[in-house]
This record gives structure tokens, sequence and C-alpha cells, in this order.
């Protein structure tokens, strides 16, 4: 980013911060107050009917019923909720959300599932077969995301988590735990890219740090020289992405691990969406930066088995270049008259039955599978970018693989929200994200079947047709 460049970015940021301010004192005037409450009414309208769309046909259960409902009545209707949401995702309308969801193997994880659905892994003196499982899971992640090739000293490892979001706060609460222990610093920072997760802004709010947000570049990736300028005594950690979710770039790994290694701080990559898909996409050619332990200075990685591992919600994996900076992460209590309690993650009691379909989708999958679902999404990724492309008045953001982000060329020509809104009332469910005003896909297998990216883009030619038409 040139300097000119830099200087209007800021002068947006800026901008908005002012906006921001004003907005918030604007809140307090009775007659904007009054406005914004009526608006905010309308908007909670529309949400509660796309929220609660069955209305008195499923009358909600605000109480426990007198007596207990037959059983096959209440699967029945479970069934036939089920049946009524299950179309538009199978069908490959949605972007990201399921990711497998071939009926074969959603059958299995669900047998997979009923086996331990009643184990525990904080017993793990009951339940030794999830500990083995997770432990599994952390070595095959590991394996897959450069454990061997992480160099002299490493030993990586790792926990599973509940999700990306957990993974990620874990990880910073690691970095604040370790910092404080060895340096005593009670005012630490991390410094990311905005285009980073908005699980750091959460780690940020809960573990008390200071987020330091910066500007990225035209590329969309990370602003390495920036990023380093923020850096400071008191910075415990930064952050790139594998890729970013807005734009599904990947941000300057290499370059930014560099940095945290010369600082002595931590680096963690965010491969939450591209832990499953970088590693092939890299085995099959693809030019893929790297991002994994095989860098020097990334001490730390998310990546989340329940997307691209094709796991059932619920998990996601957190590795750590050594055991010595994992053991941070770690909540200890002795001297509790319950007894010696020590839990790894945030939950205490966690579903076992989630950790074993985990396991058992990745043996299911194996390197080949993995493989194969790596190329056929990617084949379909760029179908659809090079549609994106050809389409008049839209653009592509950035220079991403699966996770497209798409942008008005001109957006007082084309209202790319509208567009989506159009293809909302096509089926579609897109991510709509803004600075800048943009929407996005995010490919997974179900966008793989025959015909559906030949679906998805003409009916996104006829959502920007009807757009431009109407700012004629």
């Amino acid at each position: 980013m040139s300097i000119k460049e830099r200087a209007k970015q800021q002068l947006r940021d800026t901008g908005e911060s002012v906006a921001g301010a004003l907005f918030e004192r604007a809140k307090k005037l009775p007659f904007f107050r009054d406005r914004i409450a009526a608006e905010y009414d309308k908007m909670m309208v529309e949400l509660r009917k796309a929220a609660k769309p069955y209305g008195e046909e499923f009358p909600g259960c605000v109480a426990l019923p007198e007596h207990g409902r037959g059983r096959d009545e209440v699967l029945a209707q479970m069934r036939d909720l089920h049946e009524r949401e299950v179309s538009r995702w199978e069908e490959g309308y949605v972007s990201g959300a399921v990711y497998h969801g071939d009926s074969d193997h959603v059958r299995f994880l669900e047998q997979a599932y009923a086996v331990h659905s009643q184990t525990n892994p904080l017993h793990s003196d009951l339940w030794p077969s999830i500990t083995k499982y997770e432990a599994e899971i952390v070595a095959m992640t590991a394996d897959m995301l450069g454990a061997k090739e992480a160099g002299p000293g490493a030993e990586v490892c790792g926990t599973v988590s509940s999700g990306g979001t957990e993974s990620i706060l874990m990880a910073m609460k690691t970095y604040r735990d370790r910092a404080r222990a060895e340096q005593g610093n009670d005012k630490p920072n991390i410094v990311a890219p905005m285009t980073a997760h908005a699980a750091f802004d959460k780690a940020a709010q809960y573990f008390g740090i200071e987020l330091r947000k910066i500007a990225v570049g035209d590329d969309f990736r990370a602003d390495v020289g920036a990023m380093k300028k923020a850096v400071d005594r008191h910075t415990i950690c930064l952050v790139g992405s594998a890729p970013t979710f807005p734009h599904g770039v990947i941000d300057p790994i290499p370059e930014l691990a560099a940095v945290a290694f010369a600082r002595k701080i931590g680096f963690h990559t965010d491969a939450c969406l591209g832990g499953f898909v970088l590693p092939w996409a890299r085995e099959l050619g693809y030019p893929v930066t790297e991002f994994d332990f095989r860098v020097q200075g990334v001490t730390s990685i998310s990546a989340d088995t329940h997307k691209y591992g094709y796991a059932a919600k619920g998990t996601s994996v957190v590795l750590y270049r050594d055991k010595d900076l994992r053991s941070h992460q770690w909540f200890t209590l002795t001297n509790w008259p319950g007894g010696i309690y020590f839990s790894p993650t945030l939950a205490g009691s966690r579903p076992g039955g989630i950790s074993a379909a985990c396991w058992a989708a990745m043996q299911a999958m194996g390197r080949s599978g993995y493989l194969e679902a790596t190329r056929r999404i990617l084949e379909t990724g760029r179908v659809i970018r090079e549609g994106i492309e050809g389409i008049a008045g839209l653009k592509v953001l950035g220079d991403p693989l699966w996770v497209i982000g798409f942008a008005a060329v001109e957006p007082e020509a084309v209202d790319v929200y509208r567009v989506s809104d159009a293809m909302s009332e096509r089926g579609w469910n897109l991510n709509g994200l803004h600075r800048p005003s943009c929407v996005h896909i995010a490919v997974t297998l179900r966008h793989t079947q025959e015909g559906v990216a030949e679906r998805f883009l003409g009916d996104l030619r006829a959502a920007v047709a009807r757009q431009r038409a109407r700012e004629a």
C-alpha cells in the first residue's frame, strides 16, 4: 500500500470512528432515539420472522409438558422440521455452513456419535477411548500442518476444542498468561489485520487484552510494515489468517512470523477455514503461501475439523509449537473442596461423542479423501471465480481460491447488497460483508455437485442485470 493509499485508508478509518462517536451521541437525543427505536422495531419484526418461521404450526414450549410426550411423537416433529430445512444446503444454495453433507457420510457420523453419546472427556478414567480419539485428532492435524518439518526443539502438540472461536480464545489466553508469568506483562496487546476473525475481538474482550487492528493492503492481505510498527514491548502475539474469512486471501504469514520471531513473541495462524484445504491444495500444485509450522516463528495454529475436516459440528483443534507454551492454556485448581480440578479448555464436561465422530470422519476420509475433496472444491472455486469475473459490473476481491468475495466495480451503478437480496429471493444464502461493501461464497462439497456452480452464476448474472436495470 502506498503512502497516499495508506493515508486514504486512515482517513476512512478515522471517518468511521468519528461517525460512530456521533451516532452514539445522537442516540441520546429524544428525536433520534425515537427514530432509531422505530427502525429497530421494524428490523426486529423481520428478524423474528426469519428466526422463528414456524409460527402457530409448532407453538413454542415455554414450560415443561405436564406429562412427557411419546418418543415417536417427539421424533416425528423433529423429522418434520428437519425435512423443511435440509433441502437448501443439500442442493448447494448455502455459502459454507455444511461442508460435506453427503447422506452416507452424515449417517456414518451419526452412528459414530451414537456409540459414544454418553461419554465425557472430563472423566478420562471412565472413557479413555475419548482421550485416545482426541490425542489422535491432534496428532493427525499436527502432522498435516507441518509438525515433522517444524525444526529443532519443536514438539507440536495441542487440544481439541468446540470450534474455531474457542481455539482462538484458548490461544490468546495462552499468550496472555505466558507473558504475565514470564515477563510480568500486565498491559498485553495483540496486533492483527482488520480482516482477522471476530473471535480475536471476543478474546480481547474476555481476557482484558488490547487488540490493535491494522488496515490491510489493496490485495486485502495484512500490511507487514504497518503491523511491525504497531508492535511494542507489551505485544504478546501477532495474527495472520490462512485464509481470511471475508475475502479468502492468505496473509503473508512468513513475513509476519519473521517479525514475531525477531521480537520473541507469539505468532498465531488462524487456519480455521484453510487448515484442512491448504495442505492438499499445495500437494495439488496450487500456489499456496506457507502458513503452518514449516514457517519459523509460527507458534500456534487453529484449524477447524468441523469445517473442511468434515466432522460433525462442534470440534476444532488448537496447536502449539511446544508443550511449554501449551501449558499456559490449562486451568488447574488443587485446593477446591471438591478435589483437584483440571480442564484444558473453556468447558468442563464436554460431549465425547462429538470427538469420537470427528476421529471417525478423519479416519474414513484419509489422505486420499481430503485430496480428492480439495481437488473438487478448488476446481469449482475456479469456475465460480472466473464466472464472477465475467459478469459486467462485478469484481473479485484479492486472489482467492475457494472463499470468493466480490463487489461492485462501480457501487453507484450496482448495489451489491441488493444483488445479494435478489440472490436470496432465488434461494441462495450468501454472506454479506463490509469494509468494503461486498458478498462472498465459501465453496463446499455441496457446490461441486453437477450444475450447482452454473446455477449460481446464472442466478448471479440475472440478479446483477436486474439491479443495473433498476439503477438505470
